[in-house]
């Protein structure tokens, strides 16, 4: 425990911008390729679980690691105890995050999809100034308050309004927030460090996940799907579980390199290839002008905060240097003392 509190007010480590730089990139090409290959498959070939296509990334995932950790190749604690207390909450934000991702992917089209989950930008940012206890220059401010209001610019004219997609991207926004969050927070607890987490959060859940799919008829519904032996179907399956695997780490990295808000920025930055491709692709978009507007909006802010990050990284700032918030460039967000170490109220 003692770990897991002073991670927040212990100084990270200063990594190299080319680290920075080398992992943002990769999770923002993982986080493509995977929406994609997700999106072909529940839309495209229609298949009815987005449940179980989460069970098939979290079951690749253990036994990835599994093998890899019995072939000396990564290294994490063996299972007790101790263990389901150092990674709490996160299995939790773990599934919650997986399961209304992919929900919200089968109801939205690539766009709106793209534009909604801009919001998670801003609880990150919260999220991260009230658990974390870090400060944000105006600028960074400035730029993700842009992305909001351009997605909000786009999503007034969404023409083809989904509820139950647009409650399923939400609840995907505040999980992806705090998984980002408490993921920056864990990474230096003793025992477990990238492997041990992205083992032990599918390894915990993959069996109440199977369960409830298995309750709900979900599990039935895949298991009859008609398109099991048609060979294009199953590689695109195979190529979603091990990019589910692949995207885990991505994100982990990002995170361990750069911070939690960095990691959901760059993630909206990669959305700008896939908004402008769902444009073409799917079938699924009402082009608007209004909509149009909002999404550069949007794309224009993500590269702003892109630019005053990466650019500032390796020029440590005299505010990190002295411990003292003593430039007026930097804005605090209030505190409040009994909420630092709480879990956010679902």
């Amino acid at each position: 425990m003692s770990a897991m509190s002073t991670s927040a007010n212990c100084p990270e480590p200063e990594h190299s911008g080319l680290l920075k730089f080398s992992s943002a990139a990769f999770y923002a090409v993982s986080s493509f390729l995977i929406i994609v290959v997700n999106k072909t498959i529940l839309t495209n070939y229609r298949f009815p679980s987005y449940m179980f296509l989460g069970i098939g990334q979290m079951t690749t995932t253990i036994l990835i690691l599994y093998f890899a950790k019995m072939n000396q190749t990564v290294h994490f604690q063996d299972f007790d105890r101790s263990v389901l207390v150092k990674i709490f909450p996160l299995p939790l934000l773990y599934v919650g995050n997986h399961i209304t991702g992919l929900a919200s992917t089968k109801k939205l089209s690539l766009p709106m999809f793209t534009v909604l989950r801009k919001f998670t930008i801003l609880m990150t940012m919260i999220m991260e100034a009230r658990l974390l206890r870090k400060t944000f220059p105006n600028r960074l401010i400035y730029s993700v308050l842009a992305i909001v209001f351009g997605a909000l610019v786009a999503a007034s004219s969404d023409l083809a309004f989904d509820a139950e997609g647009y409650t399923f991207i939400l609840l995907n926004d505040v999980f992806t927030a705090a998984s980002g969050v408490y993921t920056k927070k864990k990474l230096g607890t003793e025992g477990l460090g990238k492997y041990g987490i992205l083992f032990y959060n599918a390894f915990i859940i993959v069996i109440p996940t199977l369960l409830a799919s298995a309750f709900t008829g979900d599990l039935h519904k895949a298991i009859t799907y008609e398109y099991w032996l048609n060979a294009p179907f199953v590689s695109c399956f195979l190529i979603s579980c091990l990019m589910g695997f692949v995207l885990m780490y991505s994100i982990v990295l990002c995170s361990h390199y750069n911070s939690a808000l960095t990691t959901t920025v760059v993630g909206a930055i990669k959305n700008v290839a896939v908004a402008y491709i769902g444009m073409f692709l799917g079938g699924d978009y009402l082009f608007s002008w209004t909509n149009f507007l909002g999404l550069n909006i949007c794309i224009s802010g993500g590269l702003v905060y892109s630019y005053l990050t990466f650019h500032s990284s390796s020029k440590p700032s005299q505010s990190d240097e002295s411990g003292i918030q003593g430039n007026q460039d930097q804005l605090i967000i209030p505190l409040m003392e009994d909420s630092i170490d709480r879990l956010p109220v679902k």
